[in-house]
């Protein structure tokens, strides 16, 4: 569904991606790993044209999204959800009001079938009655349950995962990736996660791509990857201090 094909991107002097190539299977859960400031979200906001390459293509299910502008960019992104590294929520708007913020600002739907979807995903993320509570009466793993369901509400093919358990404990990381999994299993999204949440992310993910340098050293299942000779993909996995990634 998704082809990433020799994209670079800089920022001034800085080097981020040097020749990314990728491919990511329709309705797969697929990981991208690898150290803080490798470039994995900025792959996320290339893919949805919040940044454009200097050079390379992104290609889903056979458009080139480098190329598109204005509407035709818009229609692509309309296939996409994101939940933000931190949620992003609006600390002004209720539970419910955050959820239902996409419809109301791009669909013409009645307020009866918006509380309805609304609803509907609250009670897929386990936020029954949580409607009228404000982000900060809630618990950081809530938070994160909220921006998944605000992600969803538009029901979206593919859906994009930015760091989504930054800053929780081990025990809601694992109930938040248990959840990603249940959902994908009923709704059948494209997932892509960006993630260094290692070992946890590998119980999630059907296929994982390791970022290093500007550019994609592995690929493979999880248990591919876990099993890899790659010493840069082993002591990324086992936080090893001493190795060919500097530890600074």
């Amino acid at each position: 569904m998704i082809r990433f094909h020799n994209l670079h991107k800089s920022f001034g002097s800085q080097h981020v991606l040097s020749g990314v190539n990728l491919e990511i299977a329709a309705g797969s859960i697929s990981a991208i790993i690898g150290r803080s400031g490798a470039g994995k979200s900025c792959l996320l906001k290339l893919i949805i044209g919040l940044l454009r390459p200097e050079q390379g293509e992104i290609w889903v299910d056979g458009i080139d999204v480098c190329s598109l502008r204005g509407r035709a960019l818009n229609e692509v992104r309309s296939r996409f959800g994101m939940l933000f590294q931190g949620g992003a929520l609006f600390d002004s708007l209720s539970v419910y009001d955050n959820v239902a913020f996409p419809l109301r600002e791009k669909t013409r739907l009645n307020e009866t079938t918006i509380r309805a979807k609304v609803h509907e995903r609250l009670v897929q993320v386990g936020l029954t009655g949580a409607d009228d509570k404000f982000p900060s009466e809630l618990s950081g793993g809530m938070r994160k349950r909220v921006a998944l369901a605000r992600a969803l509400i538009s029901e979206p093919e593919i859906l994009l995962f930015d760091e989504p358990t930054t800053g929780l404990d081990p025990i809601r990381v694992n109930a938040i990736h248990q959840l990603i999994h249940d959902l994908h299993a009923t709704l059948r999204f494209t997932a892509i996660i960006v993630s260094h949440e290692i070992p946890e992310i590998f119980s999630v993910a059907t296929h994982v791509a390791m970022l290093h340098a500007g550019r994609i050293v592995a690929t493979g299942t999880a248990d591919e990857i876990q099993a890899s000779p790659n010493p840069v993909v082993q002591q990324f996995i086992q936080g090893r201090s001493e190795g060919p990634i500097e530890a600074n």
